[in-house]
């Protein structure tokens, strides 16, 4: 494939026997996790990031804290999608796209 995944200066080459879930691990800051899907995608976004805003935070602060980075992310050309609300599964997290239209989320 020729894709490197690539986190804090260390690197290694993606390729097709790279295993179905992919996570690589840091000295400290944030995780890169690639997942293997069997749909192909459709339009531009070829990579979702799931940006991990709220490490840390209790519970109770989370939103908070989601928003906070959010708004900071807003000031510097990010776009906000929409506010996805915890369910049953899933907690609160904010869908996003950088100035180029590739969606991310806050999560």
């Amino acid at each position: 494939m020729g894709r490197r995944a690539t986190t804090r200066g260390a690197s290694r080459p993606i390729t097709a026997t790279t295993t179905r879930l992919s996570s690589i691990p840091p000295a400290s800051g944030p995780r890169l996790y690639f997942q293997k899907v069997p749909e192909s995608k459709t339009a531009k976004n070829r990579v979702h990031l799931d940006l991990r805003a709220a490490a840390g935070v209790p519970p109770e602060g989370r939103t908070d804290a989601l928003e906070a980075e959010c708004t900071r992310l807003v000031a510097l050309g990010a776009r906000r999608v929409r506010r996805l609300e915890a369910d049953e599964i899933n907690s609160v997290c904010i869908w996003m796209e950088d100035p180029e239209g590739s969606e991310f989320c806050l999560d």
